[in-house]
């Protein structure tokens, strides 16, 4: 379907106007190619301009939806084409007020493309073809999402992006070089430039960013073949489109003085989990949920998700939201981290045994071992036991990370003072005195950007690692202590919103450690850690 891009002169258009997109659709051709979200900024500044979600043909960014017919192989029919002006019933398409275009063959058959659109992000396109002849005529209906540019940063191991779809009720992500090297060298039988192809009933297929997505979604009871492709500009194979597209698997029979339709979705938008997962119930789309990439803990970051989305509604702030679940978060785990924190406090009380028991038999190992496990039964120790524990809040903290790194209400969102965006990086500098000097030293290198979030959650970690005594082998004690500093560069480029976090955590942590260690003899210790020099 489709096929090369063409750059598509000025032409008439049809305006597009809901409350949450503004555009226009180009009337040669019948494509999408006109598209801004009207509640999303490109930088944090109100006044920047709208994000652009489809831009049209022959521009540097064209990205575009389009519909059209294929004739019946053997058939003399004509059908529109990438050049085709349509009619439009006139007036603007927007929720209240659906527009058809229309293209008459000359050979009496009608083709029709019935638009409509929510007030959202959903717009339904029924493509019709009315036969006024004498004898019945096949098609095959068609629609593609079409983008010739790549996304400024790619995807990565932590987020997917480019096509993305459900076949066979399975969930397919291939990244942009994926399909590019898979269009060069399509399966037997496939057409150039194909990565994947397969047939199957309904779905929904599309290309997906970090925050956006388009996507198309046919009939889920019709049987449709859904494709990626790599269309390579003629002569060089190095620059073209990427494609995801849909064609029936049969024709669509209109016997003459009949009608024959099939109707497509498009979705084109912000992935808010709320509307992806009203459309998936209303129109039974599977997973389409999932065009948010979770990632693997799904089952965790999709909770975690929908919590912060609440706690952010109820707070009326995203840094706060993350707050209040991070002390909730504690709270759940304070069962297992006491054990852990108990566990380790019997370790390091019989540690003068241990040390005594490895001194002694240094040359021994495995009698030294037999007698080190002796001495863990005999005070009813066992050294997994502060470990353990701490297993199951692993992939919670990646979870987190994951929710943090991917959801849309974390994009531009303030939290107090100098945090203006906890998606992005802290955006003072130690290096240039937060400002007071007129240069950016992270030009010179990323690893010289530190700002004051950073080093909160170093002190932080700092102070956790000082409630501890430190390692019997001194050149581990080293290196424990340069770790706070090498996580403080570390997250000195993550989001804001996941350095607050750990600021917060830690902070717990120190707490929830002090409380657990008070009543032992753990704690006069540790006050002596935290108030050595060092």
């Amino acid at each position: 379907p489709g096929g090369v891009a063409a750059k598509i002169p000025a032409g008439p258009r049809l305006a597009i106007s809901t409350p949450l997109l503004r555009g226009s659709m180009s009337l040669v051709g019948a494509r999408l190619d006109d598209l801004v979200l009207t509640r999303y900024h490109q930088t944090v500044k109100k006044t920047s301009p709208l994000v652009q979600l489809l831009s049209q043909a022959g521009t540097a960014k064209s990205y575009y939806v389009q519909f059209g017919w294929d004739a019946a192989p053997g058939s003399s029919l004509k059908v529109p084409g990438p050049d085709t002006v349509w009619t439009s019933s006139g007036g603007d398409l927007s929720p209240a007020h659906p527009v058809t275009l229309s293209w008459n063959n000359g050979a009496g058959v009608t083709f029709e493309l019935k638009l409509a659109v929510d007030r959202q992000y959903l717009f339904t396109v029924q493509q019709r073809v009315i036969n006024h002849g004498a004898a019945a005529v096949e098609a095959y209906p068609w629609s593609r999402i079409r983008r010739d540019f790549l996304p400024e940063e790619p995807g990565s191991f932590t987020l997917h992006k480019g096509p993305i779809g459900v076949f066979h009720g399975t969930l397919h992500e291939m990244g942009y070089e994926g399909v590019k090297s898979g269009g060069k060298h399509p399966a037997a039988g496939d057409a150039p430039g194909t990565a994947y192809q397969t047939t199957n009933l309904g779905g929904w297929a599309g290309i997906t960013g970090k925050y956006w997505l388009t996507a198309l979604i046919p009939s889920q009871g019709r049987e449709v073949i859904g494709a990626y492709r790599y269309l390579a500009d003629p002569g060089q194979p190095e620059h073209g489109g990427y494609q995801v597209d849909y064609m029936t698997a049969k024709p669509v029979d209109a016997a003459p003085g009949a009608t024959a339709s099939t109707t497509t979705h498009v979705f084109a938008g912000a992935k808010v989990l709320s509307i992806l997962s009203h459309y998936e119930t209303q129109y039974r789309i599977p997973l389409f949920e999932r065009a948010i990439d979770f990632g693997w803990f799904f089952f965790l970051t999709k909770p975690i998700f929908i919590a912060l989305d609440y706690l952010a509604g109820v707070f009326g702030n995203m840094g706060v939201a993350i707050i209040v679940f991070t002390i909730g978060l504690k709270l759940v785990l304070f069962p297992l981290v006491r054990t852990s924190y108990r566990s380790m406090a019997r370790m390091r009380a019989i540690t003068p045994k241990v040390q005594a028991l490895r001194e002694r038999y240094k040359d021994d190992q495995m009698q030294q071992q037999k007698e080190i496990m002796a001495l863990y039964k005999a005070e009813g120790v066992n050294p997994a036991a502060g470990c353990l524990p701490m297993l199951p809040q692993i992939p919670i903290f990646f979870s987190l990370y994951k929710v943090i790194f991917i959801s849309i209400g974390m994009r531009h969102a303030p939290f107090v003072l100098w945090i203006h965006d906890l998606s992005a990086e802290d955006p003072t500098n130690i290096f240039n005195l937060f400002g007071l000097l007129p240069f950016h030293p992270s030009a010179l290198s990323p690893f010289l950007h530190l700002g004051i979030l950073p080093i909160i959650m170093g002190i932080t970690m700092w102070g956790q690692q000082r409630l501890n005594p430190p390692p019997p082998d001194p050149t581990q004690a080293k290196m424990m202590q340069f770790m706070p500093v090498i996580f403080t560069f570390m997250l000195g480029r993550f989001a804001a919103g996941l350095v607050l976090y750990y600021c917060v955590n830690n902070t717990l942590t120190i707490l929830q450690q002090w409380t657990i260690m008070r009543g032992t003899n753990a704690a006069p210790r540790a006050a002596a850690n935290l108030n050595a020099k060092g």
